[in-house]
C-alpha cells in the first residue's frame, strides 16, 4: 500500500509529458527559402535533414512555394524538397508564389493555390493541406475569407494552420543583416536566443489554447527553412523534451479536433489559438512572455552582437 502511494505521489509530481498532454509537431514554411547567413541552400537542407534524424523526429511537414524554384536560390530546390520526402517528411501547399490574401482577391488567391497543387499533387509525401502565406486569411474582409474557405473545401484542401509562432523568420533576418554588415555574432548566444524564442512561443500559445479550449491541443509549431533551423533543430527538440513536450508527427497533429475550428473573428491572421482566444474575448496570458519581434531585436543586438548601447 505504501509503495503504491509513493508511486502515485511520484507520478503526480513528475513533469511528465504524458500527464501534461503537451504534444507538438514541427512545420517548416517557404520551401525552397532564400539563402541565409551561414549556408548554401544545399548545405542547409542537408544539415536540416541530419538534425531531424539526430533528434529522431519521425515526420515534419514542409510547406512548399513551387514558384520559388525559378529564383536563383531555388536552383536545385526540387531535389532538396524530394530529399525531405525521402527522409520521411511530408510536403504541402503554401501557394505557388507566396502572395498575401490580404492584398489580392479570393479568385487570384485560389488560382495561386491551384498552381501550387498542380506541382505538388501526385508526389510522394504530399498532403492536401494549405498554409496561408504570412498566415493571412483575408484580414477584416469576411466575404473574402469565407469565399476562400469555401474554395479550399471544394478542392479537398484543409487549413494547414499553426498554433504557435516563434517568429524565427525575424531572427533569421537579423542574422542576415548582421552578416551583410560584417558584424561578428556570438553563436552560443544566438543558439540560446533561438531556443528561448521557440519555447516561449509554444508555452505562451499553449496557455492561450488551454484558456480557449479547456485543454492542451496537439500543437503545430511554425518554423521556416532557415539556417537557424539547420543549426539548432536537434537542440530545439532536446529542449522541447526537457520541458515536457512530446514531438508528434504532422499527421497526428492535424487529426486533432482543433482542425475543425473556423473562428469567426474580424481579425483573420496568425495562429489558430490566437483567433480562438479572440473569438472568445480572452485576454492574452500574462505569463510566460512571448519573445516576439519587438523583444527579439534588442536581445539579439545586446546578446548576439554585444552592442552595449542597445535598449
Amino acid at each position: 500500500m505504501l509503495a503504491r502511494l509513493v508511486l502515485l505521489i511520484a507520478l503526480l509530481l513528475a513533469p511528465s509529458a504524458a500527464l501534461a498532454g503537451k504534444r507538438v509537431a514541427l512545420s517548416f514554411d517557404d520551401v525552397p527559402r532564400q539563402r541565409g547567413a551561414f549556408f548554401t541552400p544545399e548545405e542547409r537542407s542537408q544539415r536540416l535533414i541530419a538534425g531531424l534524424r539526430q533528434a529522431r523526429v519521425r515526420q515534419a511537414v514542409f510547406f512548399v512555394n513551387p514558384g520559388r524554384l525559378a529564383q536563383p536560390d531555388g536552383a536545385g530546390g526540387e531535389a532538396r524538397i524530394m530529399a525531405y520526402v525521402a527522409a520521411g517528411h511530408l510536403i504541402a501547399n503554401h501557394t505557388f508564389s507566396h502572395q498575401s490574401l490580404n492584398q489580392i482577391s479570393a479568385e487570384q488567391f485560389l488560382a495561386d493555390v491551384d498552381r501550387g497543387e498542380a506541382w505538388l499533387k501526385g508526389r510522394a509525401g504530399y498532403r492536401a493541406w494549405l498554409r496561408f502565406p504570412y498566415l493571412h486569411e483575408g484580414g477584416p474582409d469576411k466575404v473574402k475569407r469565407d469565399a476562400v474557405r469555401a474554395g479550399l473545401a471544394a478542392r479537398g484542401l484543409r487549413n494547414g494552420y499553426v498554433t504557435a509562432d516563434g517568429v524565427d523568420w525575424h531572427l533569421e533576418q537579423l542574422t542576415i543583416d548582421a552578416a551583410k554588415a560584417g558584424k561578428t555574432m556570438d553563436m552560443k548566444a544566438l543558439r540560446r536566443l533561438y531556443l528561448q524564442m521557440q519555447l516561449s512561443a509554444l508555452e505562451y500559445h499553449d496557455r492561450m489554447a488551454v484558456s480557449a479550449l479547456g485543454r492542451s491541443p496537439a500543437h503545430v509549431l511554425l518554423l521556416h527553412e532557415t539556417d537557424l533551423a539547420a543549426l539548432y533543430i536537434a537542440d530545439l527538440v532536446t529542449e522541447l523534451k526537457r520541458n515536457g513536450w512530446i514531438v508528434i508527427t504532422a499527421d497526428q497533429a492535424y487529426r486533432d479536433p482543433l482542425a475543425k475550428a473556423f473562428p469567426d473573428v474580424p481579425w483573420a491572421g496568425g495562429t489558430l489559438t490566437g483567433a480562438l482566444a479572440w473569438e472568445k474575448n480572452l485576454d492574452p496570458p500574462l505569463f510566460p512572455l512571448w519573445i516576439g519581434e519587438t523583444v527579439a531585436t534588442p536581445l539579439f543586438q545586446r546578446r548576439v552582437l554585444k552592442e552595449t548601447n542597445s535598449q
